[in-house]
C-alpha cells in the first residue's frame, strides 16, 4: 500500500517537511560518497530554511506540553501501561528540555560558521558548488569519509532536538487516528467533517496495482479526494474509476 498524508495546517505541513528532511539526512549521512555527503549538507540548509520561522520553537515547545499534559489524563486508566505512559512523558520532558536550552532558531548556531555559510549562498546556484567556486569545499570532499561523515553530524547535531522533538510529536499524531475502509465512487470521494472537532492530518493508504494517484483538498468542514490516472505524456488526468482506500483522520 502506498500511504499519502495531507496536513490541515500550516503548523503540521512544516512538521511534515522538516520530519522528511530529517528522515533524508538520516539515510545521506551514514553514506559514504561525496555526492551523497553534498546533498546531506544541502539538507542541513533546507532544514534551517524550512525552520526559519520565528515562533517554530514556540510551537514545538506548545504542542510538546499539550501532548503531555493530554497524557497526564490518562494516569489511573486500567487500560493505559503506567510505565509505557511514563516513558513516554519523559520523552517529551527530555525533548522540551533540550529545545529549551538551544539559543535562537533552528540551526542557529551554524550561521556563525562562515564556510558553511558560503556553501550556503552557493549551493541554490546550479553547478554553483563547483571546484574552481568554492575550493576548500571541494578539499573537503576528497577527505575520507569517516572525517567528512564526523563534520556532518557536528554540524546537525544543534537540528537534533527538533528532529527528536518533531519525530515525537508527528507520530502520537498518527496514532490517534483510526483506519476506515471507504470507496471512492466514479473516481471521487468526498466526506463532511464531524462538528466540534478538529482534524489535523489525514492519511490515506492505497492500492499501487491501481496505478490511481489521489489528489487532496479539504478544510476544517470537508475532505474531497479526486482519484487521477498518469497518462503516457507523463499529466495526470481524473480517473472515472471507482476504487476503495483505507482513510484515517487524526485530530
Amino acid at each position: 500500500m502506498i500511504l499519502y498524508e495531507y496536513p490541515f495546517n500550516e503548523r503540521i505541513r512544516t512538521y511534515l517537511r522538516l520530519e522528511h528532511l530529517f528522515r533524508r539526512l538520516g539515510e545521506l549521512v551514514p553514506r559514504e560518497h561525496p555526492l551523497d555527503h553534498h546533498y546531506a549538507l544541502a539538507t542541513i540548509f533546507e532544514v534551517m530554511d524550512v525552520a526559519a520561522r520565528a515562533d517554530l520553537k514556540s510551537d514545538v515547545m506548545k504542542d510538546l506540553e499539550k501532548q503531555k499534559s493530554i497524557l497526564n489524563g490518562y494516569r489511573g486508566n486500567p487500560g493505559v501501561a503506567e510505565g509505557v505512559l511514563d516513558e513516554v512523558i519523559g520523552q517529551l520532558d527530555a525533548c522540551f528540555t533540550a529545545l529549551n536550552n538551544l539559543p535562537g532558531k533552528a540551526g542557529q548556531s551554524l550561521t556563525d560558521n562562515e564556510w558553511l555559510m558560503g556553501i550556503r549562498s552557493r549551493i541554490g546556484i546550479p553547478g554553483g558548488t563547483c571546484e574552481f567556486d568554492l575550493p576548500g569545499y571541494y578539499a573537503w570532499q576528497q577527505l575520507d569519509a569517516a572525517t567528512r561523515q564526523a563534520d556532518l553530524a557536528r554540524w546537525a547535531r544543534p537540528l537534533g532536538p527538533f528532529a527528536e522533538s518533531i519525530h515525537h510529536l508527528v507520530k502520537l499524531l498518527r496514532d490517534s487516528g483510526t483506519p476506515q475502509k471507504v470507496m471512492a465512487v466514479d473516481g471521487h470521494f468526498q466526506q463532511t467533517l464531524p462538528q466540534g472537532r478538529t482534524f489535523q492530518l489525514l492519511r490515506l493508504r492505497i492500492d499501487p496495482s491501481l496505478g490511481l494517484v489521489p489528489e487532496i483538498s479539504g478544510n476544517r468542514l470537508m475532505v474531497s479526494v479526486r482519484l487521477m490516472r498518469q497518462d503516457g505524456s507523463d499529466r495526470l488526468h481524473s480517473s472515472n474509476e471507482s476504487a476503495s482506500f483505507d482513510l484515517t483522520l487524526c485530530a
